[in-house]
């Protein structure tokens, strides 16, 4: 495991989990096939980008790597401002940001609809408030960062969707929010395939690209 500043208060590194800590997955509460996101009116033409955010990015990172369709994905902080977007600060817990992926994807490959089937079925719980599985804090939260209307829309309409077909049993606490992405510090980037030995991916983010192969086959990448 790669050096991790001893000031951080609530790292995705933090691999050990208080006892008694429920961990919630990511797994729909039903039986039935996971919902379908809204059909899309057009197809955009030429590379499209996504903001997500979801828990640490480490493992909303992995997920998103393998999906067909994405040519490349960013870790960094979405929200808050460019002077505080850094690891350090943002994990005081008092910037505004959250740990957020930015995915650039052909949109003739894979819908946005699809990335954000992926990202509510698989790739976190959408259930959690500022939290995801043993991280706490703002920082943590589920968050959607629309880079338009058409994007916006989507998720508004498909996020209504799963509440009104109750899929987890909660309410979903997505919300759509507005701001500007700032890509992470270096040793942040790839970090699940710079660090395959590393505890805290292998518990909780290596069972989401598992998850996501098994569920989604035809749209896995190796």
């Amino acid at each position: 495991m790669p050096f991790r500043p001893i000031y951080l208060v609530a790292p995705c590194a933090a691999a050990l989990v208080a006892a008694g800590t429920v961990l919630y997955s990511a797994t729909p509460r039903t039986s039935a096939p996971f919902p379908e996101p809204p059909a899309r009116q057009s197809v955009p033409k030429g590379s499209q980008v996504a903001v997500l955010a979801g828990g640490c990015f480490w493992g909303m990172e992995g997920v998103f790597e393998h999906v067909k369709g994405v040519k490349s994905v960013l870790t960094g902080y979405a929200g808050g401002t460019k002077a505080d977007a850094t690891y350090r600060k943002v994990s005081s817990e008092t910037t505004g940001h959250a740990e957020a992926v930015r995915i650039v994807y052909d949109p003739a490959k894979v819908s946005y609809g699809t990335l954000l089937k992926i990202y509510f079925s698989v790739a976190h719980d959408p259930t959690q408030v500022n939290r995801q599985f043993p991280d706490t804090g703002p920082s943590y939260r589920s968050a959607i960062f629309p880079q338009n209307a058409a994007q916006r829309r989507m998720a508004a309409a498909y996020i209504a969707g799963l509440n009104k077909a109750r899929v987890f049993g909660r309410p979903i606490a997505t919300k759509l929010e507005t701001g500007r992405f700032y890509p992470a510090e270096t040793y942040h980037q790839d970090f699940m395939r710079k660090n395959p030995g590393n505890s805290y991916t292998n518990r909780y983010d290596k069972p989401k690209i598992a998850d996501l192969r098994k569920s989604y086959p035809q749209l896995f990448k190796s």
